[in-house]
């Protein structure tokens, strides 16, 4: 059994996050098209993981995460009626290409409980049961209730809290990371106001509060990352890195001026949408750049494996699909200026500044990186990201991004 352990983390050198389990690179390109909707793939080695996190993945495959996804297949009946796993020896193309999209795209294969006649009973049930269960290490029973429909931001209207105080009053350091890729909000007040970063730091659960603030500012730290290589120190207070594009002129242009203004004129719903979009995108290009840097240029790098866009969400509208898939059209230098709005507007938002008051914690993209890096597309004549929502031209022209994240940090320096 140890050997079969060892095998398989030898040839696993991806993981599937909110999945739980740990893939190889032939099943990594065919999860790297599902969309983190689906499936939120890292490199075990390659990409930097909050220690926790991979900790918390590591130990949902070591207890058998998988079978959650295959709960169907395990019974004998199930080859009568025709269902199998995928074999080894399958196709990519239809055969592991189908059979992974009905596993962790359609969860054809998941255990589902009896039905009712109103479902949202049954989810309450789930949800209570999750919230009872974050108190404890069982991470596969919780990923278990989350699969079958528990909500991680349940508000059990008794306790008066979510399950994410609740683990974070029980020091359940990886409940809390289970639960916040399900979509746990770390500052959600409960009852009293108090948010799971209050009951941690009461509990004495200092290493957790310190995570979850972490989480909380996981979406900007991300997008400064990207641009600079290294996040704020939250330790100390300091919440934000905002970069500045050096080339004055360009940051100054009418285009520039206006796709600002219509930036911070969206509703705070609005400007949360767009910013998680750019996140998704910025999770695309710098996966694709690791994608690409670890394969040797071996026959999986074909362009079946390229995802060229954002995957269609079915959970969003037809005209932010458009949207986000047109952000694979920005280069490195617009791409880039965008980034730089976002966090300077999702600061103003959260702290109330005014735009001209980000001169703190600043990071200089030299000018020319549009022109140094990324294939310039000779259709890209209009403001950053005006045309983002829009519902005209859906095709597509998307630049490589080949190690687009390596070469923006080649042209950063810091101050």
């Amino acid at each position: 059994m140890k050997r079969k352990m060892h095998e398989m983390s030898y040839y696993s050198r991806w993981a599937s996050i909110n999945r739980g389990v740990l893939i190889c690179d032939e099943c990594c390109s065919i999860h790297r098209g599902l969309g983190r909707h689906s499936s939120q793939v890292r490199h075990l080695t390659h990409t930097p993981w909050p220690s926790s996190q991979l900790q918390m993945v590591k130990s949902l495959y070591n207890n058998g995460a998988n079978s959650i996804w295959e709960h169907s297949l395990l019974d004998p009946s199930s080859i009568m009626s025709g269902k199998r796993k995928a074999n080894p020896q399958d196709r990519v193309h239809p055969n592991k290409t189908d059979f992974i999209k009905a596993k962790y795209q359609m969860l054809a294969f998941v255990h589902r409980m009896p039905c009712r006649e109103d479902d949202s009973v049954t989810a309450k049930d789930l949800s209570r049961q999750l919230h009872s269960s974050v108190r404890t290490g069982n991470l596969e029973t919780c990923l278990r209730l989350l699969s079958l429909g528990a909500q991680a931001n349940f508000f059990h209207p008794e306790k008066g809290n979510t399950p994410l105080h609740v683990a974070a009053k029980a020091g359940q350091l990886l409940q809390v990371e289970l639960l916040t890729v399900y979509g746990a909000d770390p500052g959600a007040p409960d009852s009293s106001g108090k948010t799971p970063v209050d009951y941690a730091r009461q509990a004495g659960h200092q290493e957790l509060a310190d995570r979850l603030v972490e989480i909380q500012f996981e979406l900007t730290d991300r997008l400064a990352f990207y641009l600079c290589g290294r996040k704020p120190d939250h330790k100390n207070n300091q919440h934000f890195i905002i970069p500045q594009i050096a080339d004055s002129s360009f940051d100054l242009s009418e285009l520039a001026k206006a796709a600002k203004k219509k930036l911070q004129s969206l509703s705070n719903h609005q400007f949360e949408e767009l910013a998680m979009d750019v996140y998704d995108e910025v999770d695309r290009r710098e996966t694709d750049a690791v994608w690409l840097a670890t394969q040797n240029h071996s026959t999986l790098v074909t362009d079946t494996t390229v995802v060229p866009f954002l995957p269609v969400n079915p959970e969003y509208s037809s005209t932010r699909n458009q949207g986000r898939q047109k952000l694979a059209r920005f280069n490195a230098h617009e791409f880039a200026t965008l980034v730089v709005d976002i966090l300077t507007d999702a600061k103003r938002r959260q702290q109330g500044n005014s735009p001209d008051n980000f001169k703190d914690n600043v990071e200089l993209i030299l000018k020319d990186i549009g022109n140094r890096h990324g294939s310039e597309s000779p259709e890209m004549d209009q403001p950053d990201y005006d045309s983002v929502a829009s519902d005209e031209d859906t095709e597509q022209e998307p630049t490589s991004g080949k190690d687009e994240r390596t070469k923006v940090r080649k042209d950063v320096w810091c101050m």
